[in-house]
């Protein structure tokens, strides 16, 4: 008989292989048990999307191992692919090298990640995630053979993190009842069992249309088996503050009627983008929603959605009618009224035509003064045209009946009834140009009438007798007839809007270098502090509402404040580095530039000391705000910006306000700061040219006394602005909601859906 081969490990391998359950010498038939797959590998598939997750019964995965890396092509892993049996066939000379394979990936696996994996999967048994997909998904390489009907794990050899492969062989050796596991499924379609995979594709087509951004859609199955399908995505719901959703359609019914709802609306936004934008916002269960203005548009509620459009369109249309009526009969007016004054024209250009031919010979001038010898009275000739359209004047467009009644109605038929309206409302933008056209043709014709009256005036006056008109022809002739004047074009100018991408460090570099130049030292020290904690205080005295008990609270806590930080540096260990530490902690950088100022101390501005009492605290705060009134009359916008506020209560617009230029890091702060079931209240100011107000630059926080501060607003993105100062109106206002996360890097984290109501406010 041949002599047993005895199995040599390694302690620390023993252990770990202890820990899967996996005894070398003696392998169960179910974990190397292998059936011939016939796998086709699908040609242009994207092998970076998972599209569908699964449980999946640990006893129906097979595990290939593959010498090849992750990142190889599916095609390249499955042709290097081999059966799990080889790899554990310490017997067998011809496959030593793949059992030293697999002793080099137990060696680089940690216990540690293995226990991760089954903390993962406890949750994931429980709970899908709201993102669908979790951390650890990309290194599951789970595929399908839907010829075989059978899932197999494809394990790369080369790969750097096992503990997926270790994990599934330590559940097979469990031999737990029911054991499965939530797994994406490589390189798999969707199944078409809820919707097509055209209407999937249209579906991501029509959601970024609306958000903006491709979502990412999963066929999801649960543990019986049924399918969902689970759409994820973000969506931005103001001024590009955005926020995820989710979409679950459990059924073909809902689904059936998500895209019809969502077709019907593309379909509405981009055959009548004049008339149709949807704005998109979720609810408190961060399911995404569509809007037109505020009213919320459902798939139930979709016929009347259209019935009400429909009327809607009709009764534009009516009034449409009724004003190219008025305007048709307008420019019917301006072209007799143009008529009237070029034939009038005309006739006195005749006459001065041939005075200027008559006076260049003796016979001429006779003939033009006995020709034109009777003065004409003071009346003005006027030619009247008679109306030739007496009897067929301009009729009423208003034949056209709209019918009311309220019936079910097609999106064609809105769609057609809408493009009939815009086909009027061009007919009648056409109509104001012609008019405006025509009325600046008529205010030249009576200028260039006055002005050929006026010439024929001056000839009539000499023309008491033939000497006198003799003599008065002679002369030079006068000035030409004016010519009218040329149209004006009434063109708006593009306002100039601020991005704070774009333009904030360029903004922050201009205020920066302003304020060095116009603000003094105390100015500067005065701003800072109203960077500080201190800044309700300080706006209270501003609106001079402070009371003494606020001073003396504010004055225990500065003290509090300036102990602690005085005991903090009497605990520090004795400086070995002496002098040659405070010269290296004197180079400081700001914005990749060093420098060498020093930072403004909050004491030392407001003069704190042991003894400093209230009064004294009051007075400086009082200077405090002195200096920012003053400060703030020398600096103002010579470009209009955008800047916002969030807070946990209404804003006060009396009294000065810190403002972000940045409203997704103001919004994010907010958020962080505040409580969960809080409401949150954020505002978007417009501040047009002229508005005064501060920002804090590099120059609050330093002093440049060695001048060596670069210029900008690297610490800041804020600004300060007297708010009373300003005549703010509401424009807008709209209430969103927000997912915001326990833990963003947590799959399994809390959802909170945040409400935040939103305001914009410009100058009036």
């Amino acid at each position: 008989m041949p002599r047993r081969k005895k199995l040599d490990i390694e302690p620390s391998l023993k252990e770990k292989l202890d820990y899967i359950g996996l005894d070398l010498q003696n392998v169960p038939k179910d974990l190397i048990e292998y059936q011939n797959l016939n796998y086709k590998v699908i040609k242009n598939y994207d092998e970076k999307q998972y599209k569908q997750y699964r449980y999946v019964d640990v006893k129906n995965i097979q595990i290939l191992l593959s010498s090849s890396n992750r990142l190889n092509s599916v095609k390249e892993k499955y042709e290097n692919a081999k059966p799990l049996m080889l790899y554990l066939d310490y017997k067998n000379e011809e496959n030593i090298l793949y059992y030293t394979s697999f002793l080099e990936m137990l060696k680089q696996v940690e216990t540690y990640e293995i226990d991760k994996i089954e903390e993962e999967q406890k949750k994931l048994s429980k709970k899908i995630p709201f993102r669908v997909k979790f951390e650890g998904n990309y290194l599951w390489q789970i595929y399908y053979s839907e010829y075989d009907d059978k899932y197999f794990m494809m394990v790369p050899t080369e790969d750097s993190d096992y503990s997926t492969f270790f994990y599934l062989i330590k559940k097979k050796l469990e031999n737990n009842k029911d054991e499965k596991i939530y797994v994406p499924v490589s390189y798999v379609d969707y199944s078409s069992k809820i919707l097509r995979k055209s209407e999937i594709k249209d579906l991501e087509n029509y959601l970024w249309l609306f958000t903006k951004d491709y979502p990412l859609i999963y066929e999801v199955y649960n543990k019986k088996e049924s399918p969902s399908i689970q759409i994820v995505g973000e969506t931005e719901i103001f001024c590009e503050i955005k926020t995820l959703y989710k979409i679950t359609l459990n059924n073909i019914k809902e689904a059936n009627k998500f895209y019809k709802l969502v077709k019907a609306l593309f379909i509405l936004q981009c055959e009548l983008p004049s008339y149709y934008n949807f704005d998109t916002n979720i609810d408190q269960n961060g399911e995404l929603g569509f809007y037109l203005g505020n009213v919320k548009v459902e798939y139930e509620n979709l016929p009347e959605f259209i019935v009400e459009q429909y009327l809607r369109s009709i009764s534009l249309k009516a009034k449409t009618e009724e004003e190219l009526f008025e305007l048709k009969q307008k420019i019917h007016n301006l072209k007799s009224e143009g008529s009237r004054l070029e034939t009038e024209y005309m006739t006195k250009e005749k006459q001065i035509s041939t005075y200027l031919e008559c006076k260049k010979t003796f016979f001429g001038k006779v003939k033009y003064f006995f020709k034109y010898g009777k003065k004409e009275s003071k009346r003005e000739s006027k030619i009247v045209l008679e109306d030739r359209m007496e009897g067929n004047k301009l009729k009423s467009s208003k034949n056209e009946k709209y019918a009311l009644s309220e019936k079910n109605y097609t999106l064609d038929e809105l769609i057609d009834s809408y493009k009939e309206l815009e086909s009027k409302e061009n007919e009648k933008k056409n109509i104001v140009m012609d008019i405006n056209a025509l009325k600046l043709k008529n205010k030249n014709l009576k200028r260039k009438l006055l002005n050929a009256t006026a010439y024929i005036e001056e000839i009539n006056k000499h023309k008491r007798s033939i000497f006198e008109f003799w003599k008065y022809s002679n002369k030079d002739a006068v000035e030409a007839l004016d010519e009218g004047e040329e149209e004006e074009l009434n063109v708006k100018e593009i306002e100039k809007t601020f991005n704070f991408e774009d333009d904030f460090e360029k903004f922050g570099n201009k205020m920066d270098k302003i304020q060095r130049k116009v603000l003094t030292d105390d100015e500067f020290d005065s701003i800072y502090v109203t960077n500080t904690y201190l800044f309700d205080i300080i706006n209270k005295i501003y609106k001079n509402e402070a009371e003494n008990r606020q001073i003396s609270a504010a004055l225990k806590k500065i003290k509090q404040e300036k102990a602690e930080s005085m005991e903090e540096e009497s605990e520090e260990s004795f400086d070995i580095f002496g002098r040659l530490n405070s010269i290296i902690d004197s180079d400081k950088t700001i914005g990749n530039k060093v420098h060498r100022e020093s930072e403004r101390d909050l004491y030392d501005i407001l003069e704190i000391k042991k003894g400093t009492r209230g009064i004294e605290l009051k007075r400086n705060l009082e200077n405090v705000v002195k200096d920012i009134k003053t400060a703030l009359n020398k600096i103002s916008l010579d470009t209009p910006i955008y800047a916002y506020k969030a807070l946990s209560e209404e804003i006060d617009l009396e009294g000065i306000q810190i403002l972000s230029l940045d409203i997704k890091d103001e919004l994010d702060k907010c958020l962080k700061d505040g409580k969960d079931g809080n409401k949150i209240y954020l505002y978007k100011f417009k501040l047009d040219v002229g508005t005064n107000l501060l920002a804090f630059s590099n120059i609050i926080f330093y002093n440049n006394k060695n001048m060596t501060l670069p210029l900008g607003m690297n610490l800041s993105k804020n600004i300060l602005v007297d708010l009373s100062n300003l005549k703010l109106k509401n424009i807008n206002e709209k209430e969103l909601h927000k997912i915001q996360f326990a833990n963003e890097s947590d799959d399994f984290s809390t959802i909170n859906v945040r409400k935040i109501n939103a305001f914009e406010l410009e100058q009036e």
